[in-house]
């Protein structure tokens, strides 16, 4: 079975795919961030739902990229995961 990753290396070599993936980096990035606090905490979806006062199906969602998420609902994310928010422009 073909490992997500070596696709992704393979994928890489392609124009298109490295232009729309760099695209959307900063997604992925944020998306990951959020993936690793909930995981780090022990939490499923379903708990840090809970803990924030909000559906799962908005997690996911916004575990997935598909949403848009606010600085507020990213603090909420922190401290419902014991983490801190941290947010940086680099060159």
């Amino acid at each position: 079975m073909t490992k997500i990753t070596d696709l992704h290396k393979e994928w890489q070599k392609k124009p298109d795919y490295q232009k729309a993936y760099e695209e959307l980096a900063s997604e992925f990035d944020l998306a990951s961030a959020i993936i690793y606090a909930r995981i780090s905490a022990g939490m499923t979806q379903q708990e840090l739902a809970e803990k924030m006062n909000a559906k799962q199906s908005a997690i996911a969602r916004i575990e997935s990229g598909k949403q848009n998420t606010t600085i507020a609902t990213l603090e909420r994310i922190a401290k419902a995961t014991g983490t801190h928010l941290k947010i940086s422009f680099e060159k």
